[in-house]
């Protein structure tokens, strides 16, 4: 069998619940083949989407589920790797990822910092969110989310007893490398609308990372042309005015919210020539590629972490259609 066949079965066993089935009770039997395929078939998206992050082929929130980012991280990583562009994980598109042999899965100790948060409920309202001196993690599951590049529900499924896990307790989580190198220069930053992505590429065009994003709206549609990079803050503090939003709350006033990583533009904004538009994170990372932006180009914030470690200045940005 196939090491990578190997790996995705031992994954299963990590993402399976306990079951038990009855030799006599055939359609039980049947129930148990079907659920062991389908965590099987998990165990492999997982793998799959942990090594393109590596690549620096962002899936956006590993989750270990089929969706519309991985196939765009699929399609940027086989174009930029001389292979059949389909979005579909390939055997010839196996082989080329497991050049990487890293182990997907780590273990991760937790710290008293870990579980004491702190952790609190964030109001829904701008005007609530401006009274609170940070916008922080609401839960732990969300605080290992970021620092893992993975969803909430997939470190559940890893660590069934996440939620009343201890200082010193070992979990697993995704093993994804935050410092991996480039095999290039950074020439321009890409934004396609059509695709829903933002690519890093060399003078000669080629792609170097690839991030998914939410690019703009028929609201507010994502201005095409070519831009400067301004600045990059890292931890900003979100200045609120609700004569930019088409759809604020007639109520509001202008504010401001503290930083954080539930803050409105997460914790990076990479700030563009083009007055009020940036490049930045989101308190939410499952919407990222699938839901519409106020016209900036939103990422997940480790992805806007990872953008901000490869530009400065020199380097332009190109929104196209």
């Amino acid at each position: 069998m196939p090491r990578s066949r190997l790996c995705c079965l031992a994954l299963a066993v990590l993402l399976a619940s306990p079951a038990v089935a009855l030799a006599e009770d055939a359609p039980t039997l049947a129930a148990a083949t079907e659920d062991r395929a389908n965590r099987e078939g998990d165990a492999a998206l997982l793998r799959l989407q942990v090594l393109l992050d590596r690549a620096r082929f962002s899936p956006g929130e590993i989750d270990g589920l089929a969706g519309s980012n991985q196939a765009r991280a699929l399609r940027g990583y086989q174009e930029a790797h001389g292979l059949a562009v389909t979005g579909d994980p390939d055997e010839a598109t196996w082989e080329t990822l497991e050049r990487d042999a890293s182990p997907v899965l780590a273990d991760y100790t937790l710290t008293a910092a870990d579980i004491d948060g702190p952790y609190a409920e964030l109001p829904e309202d701008a005007m609530d969110k401006a009274k609170l001196d940070a916008l922080g993690y609401t839960s732990l599951a969300e605080a290992l989310g970021e620092r893992f590049h993975a969803s909430p529900a997939l470190l559940r499924r890893l660590n069934p007893g996440l939620g009343t896990a201890r200082a010193g307790e070992t979990i697993k989580v995704p093993a994804v490398a935050t410092q991996a190198g480039l095999p290039g220069k950074p020439a321009r930053v890409v934004v396609d609308r059509s695709e829903s992505v933002l690519r890093v590429v060399d003078a000669g065009d080629r792609t170097l990372a690839q991030f998914p994003a939410s690019t703009g709206s028929e609201h507010d549609p994502l201005p095409i042309g070519d831009w400067k990079i301004v600045a990059v803050v890292e931890d900003p503090t979100f200045h609120y005015n609700p004569d930019l939003f088409w759809d604020a709350d007639p109520s509001h006033s202008k504010a401001k919210l503290a930083p954080g990583p539930n803050n409105p533009v997460g914790t990076v904004w990479i700030d563009l020539s083009k007055p009020h538009y940036g490049i930045h994170g989101t308190p939410e990372p499952a919407t990222v590629g699938k839901q519409q932006s106020h016209g900036c180009i939103r990422l997940t914030n480790w992805d806007a972490k990872a953008l901000a470690a490869l530009v400065d200045a020199s380097v332009p940005v190109t929104l196209q259609e």
